[in-house]
């Protein structure tokens, strides 16, 4: 029921209001969120009410993503129920009053270099499949590199000679990013594993499946998130290792506009967000070991 629904809305997007194919599937995978939320909570889409969507969006938060992502998932939700309304499935809006996510200055969760260091354990090495994820999580903290920038890396991107890889982040623009010793190690160990596998020699993507595809977003997101639970972790994702990778940059004493040019941040607004985030760790060492706190 609630899938026929779904198709309906995002057929009348196409058909009505003209969204692209790639904004459609951005449509599709928040109201997919939404939907398993729903089930989880045990009721349907079309019987939530605005707790439940208050919830929805708090449980976005702590799934590591962030404030724009949670608010481009709340103007899909808002649409939607619009829609539901308009079209006669629901009598009331849940999303009306609902505040902004702007709103309720959540700051960006990122995890310690022990807990990073847990993480990256439990990748077997001695496979190919755990070779290829211990690069993919050493890659990620290594060069703060959004998921899709990394799925979209050739191995020719990557100068590991000189050790730094070129990518191409949002609005197609193109910048170099250093990688450490222990990224340039783990990225070797998996390249070894590839070259070994004679049908996959003519593939030019960094991160490939097992049947040689080239990994997938998903994939990604989901592999991150079973090793942040085998390592007891809780909801580990590709956007919180980017987190922790400015923030303790930051904590070391890097200035600002050289992790904006890292993490490839149009704006250095953007980047001032994991200002925030060291200063409370700051206040929260003062408060934990001062004596006269």
């Amino acid at each position: 029921m609630a899938r026929d629904i779904v198709k309906e809305f995002l057929s009348y997007l196409r058909v009505e209001r003209g969204l692209s194919a790639n904004t459609l599937d951005a449509y599709g995978r928040d109201l997919a969120k939404l939907a398993r939320f729903a089930t989880e909570q045990q009721k349907e889409v079309l019987t939530l009410e605005r707790k439940d969507v208050a919830a929805f969006v708090e449980s976005l938060f702590k799934a590591g993503l962030d404030a724009r992502s949670v608010e481009r998932a709340l103007v899909v939700v808002r649409n939607f129920y619009k829609f539901l309304v308009l079209d006669g499935h629901r009598k009331t809006d849940p999303t009306v009053a609902l505040a902004q996510p702007k709103s309720w200055q959540t700051l960006p969760k990122f995890l310690t270099p022990e807990e990073i260091e847990k993480l990256f354990q439990q990748a077997d090495i001695t496979t190919e499949t755990g070779a290829r994820d211990r690069a993919i999580l050493e890659l990620l903290y290594a060069t703060g590199l959004r998921v899709s920038e990394l799925c979209s890396l050739k191995i020719g991107d990557v100068n590991r000679d000189v050790g730094y890889l070129t990518c191409l982040g949002k609005g197609s623009k193109e910048r170099q990013v250093p990688i450490g010793r222990s990224a340039l190690a783990a990225l070797t160990r998996y390249l070894q594993f590839r070259a070994a596998r004679q049908t996959d020699r003519d593939n030019l993507y960094l991160f490939v499946t097992s049947r040689g595809k080239p990994l997938t977003r998903q994939l990604c997101w989901k592999m991150v998130s079973e090793y942040g639970q085998q390592a007891g972790l809780g909801a580990i994702t590709p956007h919180m290792i980017r987190h922790t990778f400015a923030t303790h940059l930051l904590e070391r004493g890097a200035d600002l506009r050289s992790v904006q040019m890292l993490l490839g941040h149009a704006d250095l607004a953007t980047t001032q967000i994991y200002t925030h985030v060291t200063s409370e760790r700051l206040r929260e060492t003062y408060r934990k070991f001062h004596p006269r706190h």
